[in-house]
């Protein structure tokens, strides 16, 4: 029997894209469904049964660990695998996601089906309902959250003069995969100018007295993520740094009191800018406002001028404004918003910059 997620994305099957099953190549859409860790596996979602085909790698835990889902073990190649059951099922018309499906993988496709079933594209059918987090998403969260306000807590006593970035990112590491934890995304941490790099890499640059240290990573337990970002100012702090962190926080404070359901995207986004502007600071923010946090560290929906999605309730997004001076430095503020019936709960508010 599909469970409620498959039910729901089966409705969308006639309303939207007129197709007779779904095929996801996607680990994180898979996961989604079938509340399984999904890896170099398919699934194949008809109007009644879902499949899960994977390989001699992963057959056992799949059959193990997967409920309601028939697990379909193929030899050889999945495409064949994948055409037997749709042979079965009468699949005339077989929806598949461009966005994760490569040019060889369609050619492949096309060759084991040349008529029946047609490909349809079905782009972002389940990642549409993701965007909605039910409870248990958000408790999932929350405990992300917890973990990483701790790891804060343990960077607070950490980061000082006369440590490398790299020495920093290392006991950092340490904290978080001894708690059974790992990271959601490579951790940036960018000491002085290189924090004008809003994507940084570590290196062995020596911090000093006198700068800001930008930290920005994310916690990953049970595929479920967070993503903060906090600045860790060392000695005096200089005039000009002060109001560009001070203007940020006001940007940040502002564009998270528009956050509610049927709010535009991009009014959020706008926002922001236009306190920033306020500074002269606009055109050193380079990047959208913010993005979905879920099972992927960036998903949807995102909060840009360029969005054209409204907020609803039960979306969690990041506001991270951010200033990058060329050779100088950069400042990013960055938290995790719960959109609400009413409004909005800021998850990590508690926790703010340092």
């Amino acid at each position: 029997m599909l469970n409620t997620r498959f039910k729901t994305l089966v409705e969308d099957f006639s309303r939207h894209k007129n197709i007779d099953a779904l095929l996801l190549t996607n680990d994180s859409n898979i996961r989604y469904l079938t509340q399984f860790p999904a890896c170099e596996s398919w699934a194949l979602v008809t109007k009644t049964k879902a499949f899960y085909i994977t390989d001699s790698r992963y057959v056992l835990e799949a059959r193990q660990g997967l409920k309601g889902v028939a697990v379909k073990e193929y030899n050889h190649m999945p495409c064949a695998t994948l055409l037997e059951l749709c042979k079965q099922y009468k699949i005339k018309r077989l929806g598949f996601d461009e966005r994760y499906t490569s040019f060889a993988l369609w050619k492949k496709l096309k060759e084991f089906f040349p008529r029946k079933p047609k490909l349809i594209p079905a782009t972002g059918m389940v990642e549409s309902l993701r965007e909605i987090k039910d409870e248990g998403e958000i408790c999932q969260i929350r405990e992300c959250l917890k973990l990483h306000f701790k790891a804060i807590d343990f960077m607070k006593k950490v980061v000082r003069p006369g440590l490398t970035e790299r020495q920093i990112a290392v006991k950092l590491e340490g904290f978080v995969r001894s708690h059974g934890a790992e990271f959601s995304f490579q951790p940036i941490i960018a000491s002085g100018p290189n924090s004008c790099f809003p994507h940084a890499r570590f290196t062995d640059r020596v911090i000093r007295n006198n700068e800001n240290v930008l930290l920005d990573f994310g916690i990953d337990l049970n595929g479920y993520k967070s993503d903060l970002t906090r600045n860790f100012f060392l000695g005096r702090i200089a005039p000009s740094v002060r109001q560009v962190f001070e203007a940020l926080t006001l940007a940040q404070r502002e564009a998270i009191s528009l956050i509610k359901p049927g709010v535009a995207c991009s009014t959020v986004d706008q926002q922001a800018r236009k306190v920033l502007r306020k500074f002269k600071l606009a055109k050193y923010f380079g990047h959208s406002l913010g993005h979905g946090v879920g099972l992927d560290i960036h998903e949807a929906p995102r909060l840009s001028s360029q969005s054209t999605g409204l907020l609803e309730e039960g979306m969690i997004v990041t506001v991270e404004p951010g200033v990058y001076l060329p050779n100088k430095f950069g400042i990013r503020v960055e938290d995790m918003v719960l959109v609400t019936k009413e409004g909005n709960e800021v998850l990590s508010g508690y926790y703010h910059n340092q």
